[in-house]
């Protein structure tokens, strides 16, 4: 036993031994516990509390700042260190922290939105208003909410298990705050709400941030409390020498540590029991190497438990057991802050029913519905337990967004689009509150535009309109354009054409079961289809003009989609079913007749292990009535997800390759993630595609054209970037594609 440990026990002892012959039982010496911010370095605070659960050290008091706020109120809150190691342990800090909702959680168009733009800036009265903060810090409130539920009527924090209290800074004045009182979830938010990170939180009119920005280790207010013997645990990091000085973020943070660490120095000698985890080498934001931290604080713990032993005895207390609440129901419903949005409006997103029983995860996906509406900055809420009842009533107090237009950025490259910037503006309220205008502006090899306009009214119908514009240059299937013993095109398989795509809709479209998406509407289509291959009229210098109509039609769809990754699925189902009946074509094309074309795509995702996950899935699509308008034939290759009109990615063959009036296709895709956002990917596809092949029976015969694939992805904040080799048998051809980017 070293010196100083020698003084510590001997004090100890002579206190006990004071105490013993002066006081009852029930006076023994009060242990209280001071828990320290340090971002992802506090999670060595579990470690120690596991090493004092299993010791029987009672403690009668728990402090905290930030990271140290957030355990040490779980912990007070009747949690056992064993439990919280479990709950942390399991715990996606990228998603907590990100405000990543689960992509089943928002609407069609919001999906759309978070799957195409690499960059969303608010925009406000012609400037950009960068957000207060990275994060809302919405997923951090529905876990800690839920976590502490079942202490959600306890507003004096003297009256939980063990008592607590937390420190948190008012931003305003730059004082200490005590919240020793009200919403316990609110105000662990509060004292680890870090600048920049998350936002400040309003508590009682003040607006509070990190309690470490002015008092991180508060010991002084711990022992104000009556408490005897502190035990502190300090993950605090010290300063930084010159070899480590070299950043402005390291030099940021040295600048912003000068005033806790000399603070520190008087704050360590008042510490009973001080244990400090070696924990250098990590950084306030490692939460991927959360076990080894909380293992060391364990370590750190264990080198103090002659110390620790010495608070056992009559003074022991077992840890009870905590279980997070399943189930819950909402008895009645108050919802403040409402100004644009209705009280109905936001139930429906909760879906939310008085006296109905939902699972408490089913109430934590209404809270994320909600919130991907992008409607609203928070939504804070408090469940209070109905007395003599298991039901409770929800008290909430939502955020709306004020800011609601907003400048949207993207890049991408594949081989049909080629490069593209993407420039958007969206604008929300634009007539009613409701609404939604966007407008995308593509750059690049090939201009693009795409425009929206949607009312949307969820579980009624909402009506919207359409409009894009798609152009590429592409060697095509001459089959695609014409038969091939017309206009001088025997013996031509690939015709060098370039394809301008202009689609107008109005629709209505209605949501039920929040996954299904059912739209009816009409359809106006501008297609026109040149070519530089063929000469016109024997003049080298017109352009062939194969196709120059405009098509009038009526069109339903139906959607399934929760699939939870657009790009990489490890789960879930989507189904696309679309009818389009052409009624009239202006007179270039003079030979035109009503038809009907019918396609459907089905695809299921499943996981086996964490890492495999596989993707299978069929299509196929066929022409009701007149065969004579080829241009809207079915054209299978290539590879993509944002290929317009009736063609189909189909790997092994380029885009635009295999043409007919019907096909079906069946895909399988292995999807290996060899480490975070890296994967390795096996696909193959078998399609059978011709002209009435449901006539002929060829569409049940074993396929006529097979493509096998293999390629790498990596995720990136501009979406996929992707390279992938594909080999077709039949045509002994090898195709490297390549992607960067989300596709739009």
């Amino acid at each position: 036993m070293n010196k100083k440990h020698l003084i510590l026990t001997l004090s100890l002892l002579a206190m006990f031994s004071a105490k013993a012959q002066n006081k009852t039982e029930d006076n023994t010496p009060k242990i209280g516990l001071v828990l320290s911010g340090g971002g992802a370095k506090g999670l060595a605070h579990i470690g120690v509390l596991k090493i004092i659960d299993s010791l029987g050290v009672k403690i009668d008091y728990v402090a905290g700042t930030s990271m140290g706020a957030i355990l040490g109120g779980l912990y007070a809150s009747g949690y056992s260190g064993k439990q919280i190691d479990s709950i942390f342990r399991k715990i996606d800090f990228d998603k907590i922290i990100n405000d990543d909702l689960p992509r089943g959680s928002k609407v069609f168009y919001e999906r759309n939105n978070s799957e195409k733009y690499a960059i969303t800036l608010p925009f406000d009265k012609l400037k950009i208003k960068l957000p207060s903060a990275l994060s809302r810090g919405q997923n951090t409130y529905s876990l800690l909410s839920r976590l502490t539920l079942h202490v959600s009527d306890v507003d004096d924090f003297e009256k939980l298990p063990i008592p607590f209290f937390c420190i948190a800074t008012n931003i305003e004045t730059g004082k200490s705050v005590i919240l020793d009182k009200g919403g316990l979830t609110q105000s662990m938010m509060a004292s680890g709400a870090l600048p920049t990170l998350f936002q400040p939180v309003t508590i009682g009119g003040q607006m509070l941030i990190d309690g470490g920005v002015v008092n991180n280790y508060p010991i002084d207010e711990l022992r104000a409390k009556g408490m005897d013997i502190i035990i502190g645990v300090d993950v605090q990091d010290g300063l930084m020498d010159r070899g480590e000085l070299v950043s402005a973020p390291d030099v940021l943070l040295q600048i912003n540590n000068f005033r806790s660490i000399k603070a520190m120095e008087s704050k360590v000698s008042k510490t009973d029991v001080y244990i400090k985890p070696d924990i250098e080498e990590y950084s306030v934001v490692s939460f991927d190497q959360g076990s080894e931290i909380i293992d060391l604080g364990e370590a750190a713990a264990l080198l103090n438990l002659e110390l620790l032993n010495n608070l056992v005895g009559s003074h022991s207390k077992s840890k009870l057991s905590v279980q997070a609440t399943d189930s819950i129901t909402i008895r009645s419903s108050k919802i403040k802050g409402l100004n644009n949005y209705t009280r109905s409006y936001v139930l429906g997103k909760l879906k939310l029913k008085s006296n109905e029983k939902i699972s408490y995860e089913s109430f934590t996906q209404g809270v994320n519905n909600l919130i991907a509406t992008n409607n609203f900055d928070l939504f804070l809420y408090d469940l209070k337990k109905v007395e003599d009842s298991d039901a409770y009533n929800l008290t909430a107090e939502v955020k709306e967004t004020k800011v609601n237009t907003f400048l949207k950025l993207g890049i991408h490259y594949d081989d049909l689009y080629k490069s593209a910037a993407l420039i958007n503006l969206t604008h929300k309220r634009l007539l009613f509150d409701n609404d939604m205008v966007s407008f995308d502006f593509i750059l690049g090899d090939n201009v693009r535009y795409n425009f929206e306009y949607l009312i949307d009214k969820g579980f009624y119908w909402s009506v919207g309109l359409r409009s894009r514009y798609n152009t590429f240059h592409k060697n095509v299937s001459a089959g695609l354009l014409s038969e091939d013993d017309q206009m001088g095109l025997i013996g031509l398989s690939k015709i060098d054409a370039e394809i301008q795509d202009q689609t107008n809709q109005f629709y209505v479209q209605t949501l039920f079961k929040k996954d299904f998406a059912l739209s009816l509407g009409v359809e106006h289509k501008r297609l026109e289809v040149e070519s530089e291959t063929i000469s016109s009229n024997g003049n080298q210098e017109d352009d062939f003009v194969f196709e120059k109509t405009d098509y009038l039609s009526v069109f339903g769809q139906l959607k399934l989609d929760t699939y939870d990754n657009k790009y990489f699925p490890k789960k879930g189902v989507s189904f696309n079913g679309d009818l389009h009946t052409y009624l009239f074509a202006s007179n270039f094309n003079e030979t035109f007749e009503s038809f009907s074309i019918i396609k459907t795509d089905i695809g299921y995702a499943f996981n086996t292990i964490d890492k495999l996950s596989f993707n299978f899935g069929a299509s196929g699509g066929v022409k009701i009535g007149d065969k004579s308008t080829q241009t809207l034939d079915f054209g299978l290759g290539g590879y993509g997800n944002n290929l317009i009109n009736n063609f189909v990615p189909f790997i092994g063959y380029d885009f635009l390759s295999l043409t007919g009036n019907s096909y079906v296709m069946a895909y399988l895709s292995a999807d290996y993630e060899i480490f975070k956002k890296h994967h390795i990917l096996l696909e193959a596809n078998w399609a059978n595609v011709d002209d009435d092949i449901f006539e002929s029976g060829e569409w049940f015969t074993l396929p006529d054209y097979r493509g096998y694939g293999l390629g790498y992805a990596m995720e990136t904040f501009v979406g996929p970037i992707q390279v992938k080799y594909s080999y077709s048998p039949e045509a002994k051809q090898s195709i490297l594609f390549f992607n960067l980017g989300f596709w739009f």
